[in-house]
């Protein structure tokens, strides 16, 4: 087992400060880092003890940042835009690199932040920004299961009390991160959104991963993302997950992804091993 190392700062971007978390091992690694990119509801706190198994698997560094609005990053007082995903690429995330040294990145998103990991790669896909990229549960476009399990999801956290569970990682943000997710997706203008004109421009490797029970997008989704991006990419429907594979089996998540990057990474060796 490697030792590890982890650090806690916040950072400033454009519109705030941010929150963020790094793990990595005692012995230096000139690998990528791996960028984690929460869902519609997350933080860097319920990552949980994900990016540490992830940086202890991989044996490299793995960053983990609370999105403007979200967890212990800056308060947001206007709702989100319906380009929240492309603005996330186009300043916070190249701002977040610049501040942590990182030149190559693996962003590895989960639900919306594996939207957010395929806008990074196309928006910054000239200046190699990202060697790689992984999703988990990504929207790829706006199915009717989608905004069905958004609208089961904002029934349960409008019931008394249920508001709650998200207080204890956002505080007084919680009802601004609820309604950025569901009156964002739910929006009559945001229901042609895809990312179809942004695969087109991804040329570095993805993997999609995707459970095939997942209440808020069907397996068109990885589908999509591994047909049409440009580079080496490949869809991964596992069976019996739903919509948080890391959670339901880190393992699973853990080997696949460790799997995927020694493939592009060191192919001679996979195959010598094969």
């Amino acid at each position: 087992m490697q030792t590890m190392k982890s650090e806690e700062k916040h950072i400033e971007v454009p519109g705030g400060q941010i929150f963020v978390s790094r793990w990595w091992p005692t012995e230096s690694s000139d690998k990528p880092a791996i960028v984690l990119l929460h869902d519609s509801l997350g933080c860097v706190a319920l990552w949980r003890d994900f990016p540490a198994q992830l940086a202890e698997k991989l044996g490299r560094e793995v960053v983990a940042y609370d999105r403007l609005g979200f967890g212990r990053s800056s308060v947001v007082p206007e709702p989100p835009s319906l380009r929240f995903i492309d603005e996330e690429a186009e300043s916070v995330f190249p701002a977040l690199c610049s501040s942590l040294g990182l030149e190559a990145v693996v962003p590895f998103g989960h639900s919306v932040g594996g939207g957010m990991a395929i806008a990074i790669a196309s928006i910054h896909s000239q200046s190699n920004l990202c060697a790689s990229v992984v999703t988990e549960s990504a929207q790829a476009f706006v199915e009717e299961r989608t905004r069905q399990g958004i609208e089961a999801a904002k029934k349960f956290f409008n019931q008394p009390g249920h508001l709650d569970k998200l207080s204890k990682y956002h505080g007084e943000k919680a009802r601004w991160v609820l309604e950025a997710w569901t009156e964002t997706w739910l929006h009559p203008n945001f229901a042609d959104w895809s990312l179809r004109s942004h695969l087109k421009n991804v040329s570095c490797p993805v993997l999609a991963i995707h459970g095939d029970t997942d209440e808020y997008g069907s397996v068109a989704f990885p589908k999509l993302i591994a047909e049409e991006s440009l580079g080496r990419s490949q869809a991964l429907v596992l069976e019996g997950f739903g919509h948080v594979p890391h959670k339901e089996n880190p393992g699973v998540v853990l080997a696949a992804t460790e799997r995927f990057l020694s493939e592009i990474e060191e192919p001679s060796v996979v195959a010598a091993g094969a």
